[in-house]
């Protein structure tokens, strides 16, 4: 993915995450609170099988799609 496009996913990554603050459920794997921003990367790299940063341009509004779907399920 070109430098534009990776910066421009992050802040909808960013966005994303923010909205998830205090949404997401406890995990007794994180006692002091889960991270919303590594959360949403994460789900993108397990459903793509790549970090983000990684992905071709052309999947850039599949990614803006699922991130949406992210905000939609888990919020």
């Amino acid at each position: 993915m070109n430098n534009q496009n990776k910066k421009y996913l992050w802040k909808i990554i960013q966005s994303t995450g923010d909205y998830l603050i205090n949404k997401l459920p406890d995990h007794p794997h994180y006692p002091s609170g889960r991270n919303p921003y590594a959360h949403v990367a994460l789900k993108v790299k397990n459903n793509f099988g790549s970090s983000y940063k990684d992905l071709p341009d052309e999947m850039l509004n599949d990614i803006i799609e699922y991130l949406n779907l992210i905000k939609r399920n888990e919020g």
